[in-house]
């Protein structure tokens, strides 16, 4: 496959469902329902684990595997549900975090790193 980019992956979901005639079960609110869902499927894959286990949950392959497809799940309907009620991804994103910046300035005496990402090397 080539580059991947959001519009591409839409359009191969819709593509899947179309072929399968399940456009007419894609409502916002089952995608909605779906996601939730999904999501709730991931949850449960670190249900039980301890903080210490659920950061090393991507060592073992059998629940990498389980939480990548979990991933991929919610991915897929989420995409899919901005699809159908056509909200750009990407830019609503960048407007969320436009306006978390505004809501949550960073404290006076620390550090504000460029991406913003102050886990990223925790």
């Amino acid at each position: 496959m080539t580059e991947l980019d959001v519009q591409t992956l839409q359009r191969r979901l819709a593509a899947f469902a179309a072929a399968r005639d399940w456009e007419q079960y894609h409502t916002p609110k089952n995608l909605a329902a779906a996601l939730s869902v999904e999501a709730s499927e991931l949850v449960e894959i670190f249900q039980w684990l301890t903080p210490e286990q659920s950061a090393r949950v991507m060592e073992r392959s059998e629940t990498a595997h389980r939480v990548a497809d979990e991933v991929a799940d919610v991915l897929a309907y989420l995409l899919q549900f901005c699809e159908v009620l056509g909200i750009d991804a990407l830019f609503a994103l960048s407007e969320k975090i436009d306006r978390n910046e505004s809501r949550f300035p960073v404290p006076e005496g620390q550090e504000s790193t460029e991406t913003g990402d102050r886990h990223s090397s925790e």
